[in-house]
């Protein structure tokens, strides 16, 4: 075997081994599941539980939200869209309401027009905030000011320390998923 060709395997041994060794696990992105007959927000990393917080919801808690101002929070799949450091409610995580399938229902039920729909469904798409201009209200968010109660206007309230603990863990893109 020649040198050149001693030298090539010699190389591809060690990026190889190199490769192998630096491989490690991807930490796990957080995730957020709100209950919201039980009142608790879970933050999960991959299938872990890391943390489970009292929340106080809408003032019709029971309701899917379905409109600007009747006071329900949303159910269904969303993400973070936006981070506010700076709330009239301690910080907030603003999330994406509303969603595709929200869109698609209120079309199909004649609340909102095609061209609204087409754009919420883009900003959806590109993973931004959607319009918050629709009929369908917007700017729901999970934010601090306390859980005793059902006291919002849709959004998702916890007390400011365990918010504190739930904003500084959740980046933008974060998965969050409300439940009946």
């Amino acid at each position: 075997m020649s040198c050149a060709v001693r030298r090539a395997a010699a190389v591809v041994f060690v990026l190889a081994w190199l490769a192998g060794s630096a491989v490690e696990a991807a930490p796990a992105s957080p995730r957020i599941v709100v209950d919201k007959s039980a009142r608790t927000l879970q933050v999960s990393l991959g299938e872990r539980i890391e943390a489970s917080y009292r929340v106080g919801l809408g003032l019709d808690p029971v309701s899917r939200k379905r409109k600007e101002g009747d006071r329900a929070t949303p159910e269904g799949n969303y993400f973070v869209c936006a981070r506010q450091p700076h709330s009239a409610f301690f910080v907030a995580l603003v999330i994406s309401y509303p969603n595709a399938e929200d869109a698609a229902i209120a079309l199909r039920e004649r609340r909102i027009d095609r061209r609204q729909y087409r754009r919420i469904a883009a900003a959806i798409a590109a993973g931004r905030c959607p319009p918050f201009d629709t009929p369908l209200g917007g700017w729901v968010e999970i934010h601090g000011s306390g859980s005793a109660s059902d006291w919002t206007w849709g959004c998702i309230a916890l007390d400011n320390p365990d918010m504190r603990a739930v904003f500084d863990r959740v980046p933008v893109g974060t998965p969050v998923l409300i439940q009946p």
